[in-house]
């Protein structure tokens, strides 16, 4: 079994679709059976052939045994749902159906209903009446309504109702699939940083997730016992050294350590690698090596290491296993992302897994560090910024460590890009590779050595940056920021990047500006972006993060997401239209967490 195999040896939650009817035989409900088969079958067809999960495998979807056209047919269904471990449902409907006999009353599954729009057929008047239920239980639900009336007899799925119905599945997946998993602390709060005081309450009660805690002297455990894979550690220590280049060594002359030093560092990070991997996901060869409660993991969807200052005051810290375990590779081959956040910020952790679940790519952590104006770029270095830069650039610099897809060295159709794994190519990979330097750690940082990566991410790609943030009697509030990275002229950014470490990777972030509210300017961006950390996500996916916050209840703060794409339950709208922001927080409160 690949440790692939083994991280995804449980399955993953499927979308269910229910085919809803005019109950009333003799006539009515014969004649509406195939179209609203129909409609349920090519809804299921839509999603599988367009998502996939994180292993890359095609999205399953379970199509009820019968149409539902009353509170028996409602159950039946819904007993099929439970076996086939489905965490999503959409209703679709050409008709008038019964509202509360056949809804889905699951109140934790997130839920879509789709109906027709045909003058034949109400559709639309049972999408409204099922949603007002939806509303008065408390089970909100979202809305689908094409914007132009269909023919009858028409099997098409319109353009608008395909989006939604595919944003609605993205988000409810990553909703479903992070359900029931974990997040490992390995280490506790790191240098006072808050987000790295991990809330448990708001892991059970709003992710439904639970929380598993290591303490970093694991670590050290398993490299002195040799609690790891031996031949494994040889095939990626000959990989390393073959792919990994070891950059300059930036340190003061007296700070710089030998070669022997230098190898034991490299040996050491390779070890830690395979140990926070397998403290996440298990590993089966562990028990063949007679460590069997080793081999089980903590089934982490996504972790966080402490590091500073504890275990990097006295060992090599923790960029290189952050960066390769963030990638979509390693020396095993291609692979999907294990999500690792620096200094066990479980914050910044959380909204990695929002975009990686979303997107299946790597996704880049980062310090949100300078904001650079025009005038100050052109004083420090006599450039002008120009086209996505003109108005200002955010420079994302995390303290040595970033997934190397970032690098932004896969292609699609000329145009750097982050791919999920099953899409990159063996030449994209070693691209990567070859665009890091594994510079040895600023010691007076990171006094027990070890080696960050150091690349510069490539300009001209749509990117999203994403953070939620805990604010106490209020509870999680998501902000995101779409737009795009620059290339700047080498000499510009060299100038720039010196005034920081040049030893760590470097991503220059132009956000789009709406003209109003957090983006009338990107120092405004800037200012009232609420921690020191973002995870950014390749593509604008500032609309699906709004689908699944509002999924999880989680109200966003900032956005610059056009209102057109916006897709929120139906319930929404009846908290206020005039004030979009403001009714999502209003209705976020009202239903409250979803596990709670």
């Amino acid at each position: 079994m690949t440790h692939q195999d083994y991280r995804y040896k449980q399955a993953f939650p499927k979308i269910g679709i229910r085919p809803t009817i005019d109950g009333r035989r003799k006539g009515v409900r014969e004649s509406l059976e195939e179209q609203t088969m129909r409609m349920a079958t090519s809804v299921a067809e839509l999603l599988a052939s367009e998502l996939r999960y994180p292993d890359g495998s095609p999205v399953e979807c379970v199509v009820a045994e019968s149409c539902i056209g009353g509170v028996n047919e409602a159950a039946a269904a819904a007993e099929l749902f439970s076996r086939s471990n489905v965490g999503v449902t959409i209703t679709v409907t050409p008709c008038w159906c019964y509202g509360t006999e056949t809804m889905d009353m699951s109140p934790s599954i997130p839920t879509a209903i789709w109906g027709f729009n045909g003058t034949e057929r109400p559709g639309a008047v049972y999408l409204a009446a099922v949603l007002s239920a939806h509303a008065q239980k408390g089970i909100p639900a979202f809305g689908i309504y094409g914007e132009d009336v269909q023919d009858g007899g028409d099997t098409t799925i319109p353009d608008d109702v395909r989006e939604k119905l595919l944003r609605f599945s993205r988000a409810g997946l990553a909703a479903a699939t992070l359900k029931g998993r974990a997040y490992l602390s390995i280490g506790s709060v790191s240098m006072g940083i808050a987000g790295s005081i991990v809330n448990d309450s708001f892991f059970q009660e709003y992710l439904g997730m639970r929380n598993e805690y290591v303490d970093m002297s694991e670590l050290t455990r398993r490299i002195e016992e040799e609690i790891y894979d031996p031949e494994e550690y040889k095939l990626a220590l000959a990989w390393v050294k073959e792919n990994c280049s070891e950059g300059q060594d930036n340190n003061p002359a007296h700070l710089q350590t030998d070669r022997k030093r230098k190898e034991y560092e490299w040996e050491t990070v390779v070890k830690m690698t395979q140990i926070v991997r397998d403290l996440m996901a298990g590993n089966p060869k562990l028990a063949e090596l007679g460590f069997t409660e080793e081999s089980m993991g903590h089934h982490a969807i996504v972790s966080g290491f402490q590091g500073q200052r504890q275990w990097t005051d006295h060992s090599p810290n923790g960029d290189f296993l952050e960066s390769i375990l963030n990638s979509s590779f390693d020396w095993n081959g291609k692979r999907s992302p294990y999500l690792v956040a620096t200094e066990n910020d479980s914050l910044n952790g959380v909204s990695m897994l929002f975009g990686s679940l979303l997107t299946h790519t790597a996704q880049i952590f980062a310090d949100v560090r300078t904001y650079w104006s025009t005038d100050s770029v052109k004083r420090v270095t006599g450039h002008q910024l120009e086209g996505n830069a003109k108005d200002g650039i955010l420079h994302l610099i995390n303290s040595g460590s970033a997934a190397l897809d970032g690098t932004g060295q896969q292609s699609k159709e000329g145009k750097p890009v982050l791919k999920p794994f099953w899409e990159i190519t063996d030449e994209e990979v070693q691209d990567c590779l070859k665009a890091t330097s594994w510079r040895p750690a600023s010691v007076e940082y990171f006094r027990g050595g070890g080696y960050s990566a150091d690349f510069l991410t490539k300009g001209g790609m749509p990117v999203t940056m994403t953070r939620l943030n805990l604010v106490k009697g209020l509870g999680p509030v998501l902000q995101l920021a779409q737009g795009y990275t620059v290339d700047l002229p080498d000499d510009v950014h060299d100038t720039l990047d010196q005034r920081t470490d040049p030893t760590w990777p470097s991503t220059w972030f132009a956000p789009v500006l709406t003209g109003s509210g957090a983006f009338t300017s990107v120092y405004e961006v800037m200012n009232q972006w609420g921690a020191n950390h973002g995870s950014i996500s390749y593509g604008h996916i500032g609309a699906d993060l709004l689908t699944l916050a509002s999924m999880l209840r989680i109200p966003v703060s900032m956005h610059n997401v056009p209102e057109s794409e916006i897709f929120r339950p139906r319930a929404w709208g009846l908290f206020g239209t005039s004030e979009p922001e403001s009714a999502d927080y209003r209705a976020c409160s009202v239903f409250g967490p979803l596990y709670r």
